[in-house]
């Protein structure tokens, strides 16, 4: 069954998010160490926002998905190695997983974008697809895992962002709106370039009289 929603950090999802990747993408080093966790949340490629957080940064964010069963560690090995626990404790299926997981890394897409993005993790067959788990993601009765996203001006499509942070703040992922109606901004160009062919006139004068 199902787990209620955790409130994780950006950090903590990237420990997430960068564990199932790498059990998809390179599962012969899977489960990972600190040192592959840390070189995973910090790479430079697949990653919005880009991080550099400190090897304690990441041993705390670990401690905390342990706490939440999100995280497990794996015992008889020399070095600490993590397994993720994210379909298990979400209840969720890999397809749901890997858009999830790529969300995580990512930050908000759109569904062809995320069509894309998922390649690696799991080959959508369109982006219908895409959206029907999405769509099951945004109204379980749990509690929701995605959400849409108002549409930005100029956009042809919407983008989705995980609730594993908790709701978004959407005023701030707006771009912001100008104060001046249209005239208002008619108006102050106007004042700007008389004054501007106020300015030139007087320089022409000073000139002339420098000549004469």
């Amino acid at each position: 069954m199902a787990e209620p929603l955790p409130m994780l950090s950006l950090l903590e999802t990237r420990v997430l998010g960068t564990l199932v990747e790498k059990q998809r993408t390179v599962p012969d080093t899977y489960p990972l160490s600190v040192n592959a966790l840390l070189a995973g949340c910090n790479q430079k490629t697949s990653r919005n926002p880009v991080i550099e957080a400190s090897e304690s940064d990441v041993v705390q964010a670990i401690d905390v998905l342990k706490g939440l069963w999100l995280v497990n560690e794996i015992s008889g090995s020399r070095v600490s190695r993590f397994e993720h626990r994210l379909e298990k404790i979400l209840g969720v299926p890999t397809q749901a997983s890997a858009l999830l997981t790529v969300l995580m890394l990512r930050g908000p897409q759109t569904a062809g974008e995320l069509r894309l993005n998922c390649e690696r993790l799991h080959r959508f067959a369109d982006i219908s697809s895409v959206e029907a788990f999405l769509e099951e993601l945004a109204s379980r009765e749990e509690g929701a895992l995605v959400v849409e996203l108002p549409r930005l001006p100029g956009s042809r499509e919407n983008r989705w962002m995980h609730l594993l942070s908790g709701e978004p703040e959407i005023e701030t992922m707006l771009p912001a709106k100008s104060s001046h109606t249209p005239n208002q901004e008619v108006e102050e160009l106007k004042a700007r370039v008389t004054a501007l062919e106020t300015e030139l006139a007087e320089m022409r004068t000073r000139l002339t009289a420098i000549g004469a």
